[in-house]
């Protein structure tokens, strides 16, 4: 430090700790001001904390733990060249949410479970999507996009909605009817459950199918280059330790958080049905979804609206089946993908709006007010479900 500056100096290019301060003044850089309540989360667990403080402090704990997560691999991915690059970025996307998801089915929790999924694709496709064409439109006559890359990501989606409420359908025939949004627990036949892991080996194989195509084929159309202002250059070894660290944090948030929904929901007065849909959906990929806004801004809504579908069909095409195979092995009885009325109609709802709101290629903010509005509603549903 030169002499005649004191360590508070405002000039950021003359402080020791200048590319750390300089990030965390970014816009990229808020989730890791919510870092003191990783620890805090922790120690309020072992204190026996009220059950709805542990939840709240260990929700956010898992904003900074996810976007370390997210930083750590596309430091990797920038690195790796475009194929590897992307498969990391595809394979890491959705950790936080599918690392909470394996802590709830081992509590048990599978209508929690289920629900978080519902919850990240219509949260990716009304919320997200709605946030980004809402602050990306504002100043602008219109935005564009690439039509091509969004037709497929919502074609995928279709597919996804079209096997995911078969289970559903065919419980509905047998006369078993759907679980209710209350329900916990609910066990059903084994004929469901092998149904249900059928469809998850159909989906995951459509999954490299579809990732061939985006990473290899047809890979200059998924792969948008833009430029990132909070890039810290971290070398590929600092990366590796930075992603293994993030994991370990997201799994001691992740078992806090689960280990706490079922007080906190009676505490709170709110239900394990609406606390999975909305709550654990939005935390899990909280810091992705700030990204997907902030490109917004600079008119880069090829990023956005890759990150919004592209996300909704990851975690319909990879992390609802990993978590059925998982299920096999975690917790007391494999995973049924039956889900509640509630979540039949919204996933369907949303998936054709995402198709109808992409198809020119083309968005305003009015349309995203119109995706956060369905959202808001969908909310108020969940909430008196």
């Amino acid at each position: 430090m030169p002499a005649g500056r004191a360590y508070g100096d405002r000039d950021p290019e003359l402080r020791w700790d200048a590319p750390v301060v300089a990030f965390l003044r970014t816009p990229y850089g808020w989730p890791y001001l919510l870092t003191p309540l990783i620890p805090l989360a922790v120690v309020l667990d072992l204190a026996g904390a009220a059950a709805g403080i542990v939840f709240a402090t260990s929700a956010l704990g898992i904003i900074p733990t996810a976007a370390l997560m997210g930083r750590a691999t596309e430091e990797l991915a920038a690195r790796s060249g475009p194929g590897i690059g992307g498969l990391l970025n595809v394979t890491f996307g959705n950790a936080p949410e599918l690392i909470i998801a394996l802590f709830a089915l081992g509590q048990g929790l599978h209508e929690v479970v289920k629900a978080s999924i519902i919850g990240s694709i219509i949260g990716n496709i009304l919320l997200v999507l709605g946030a980004a064409m809402l602050a990306g439109g504002i100043g602008r006559e219109k935005q564009t996009f690439s039509k091509t890359s969004a037709s497929v990501q919502t074609s995928m989606l279709l597919l996804a909605a079209a096997a995911l409420i078969m289970p559903a359908i065919f419980e509905l025939v047998e006369g078993k009817g759907l679980p209710q949004p209350g329900a916990e627990l609910v066990e059903y036949g084994s004929t469901v459950e092998h149904l249900s892991l059928a469809v998850a080996v159909v989906l995951i194989l459509t999954y490299v199918a579809g990732l061939f195509f985006s990473l290899k084929t047809h890979r200059d159309i998924f792969n948008p280059e833009y430029e990132d202002e909070g890039t810290w250059g971290w070398s590929t070894r600092k990366s590796i330790l930075a992603l293994a660290v993030a994991g370990v944090l997201v799994g001691v948030m992740s078992e806090v958080l689960v280990g706490s929904i079922t007080e906190a929901s009676h505490a709170v007065g709110l239900s394990e049905f609406f606390i999975g849909v909305i709550v654990v959906a939005i935390v899990g990929n909280a810091a992705e979804h700030w990204v997907a806004v902030l490109v917004a801004m600079k008119n880069k809504m090829d990023l956005a609206v890759n990150i919004a579908i592209g996300s909704s069909a990851q975690v319909a095409l990879f992390v609802a089946p990993v978590l059925v195979l998982a299920s096999f092995f975690i917790g007391p009885h494999p995973l049924a993908l039956v889900f509640n009325g509630f979540e039949l109609g919204a996933i369907l709802i949303a998936i054709l709006i995402a198709n109808y709101v992409t198809q020119d290629g083309e968005s305003t903010w009015f349309e995203g007010v119109q995706l956060l509005a369905v959202y808001a509603v969908f909310g108020l549903a969940f909430y008196y479900a």
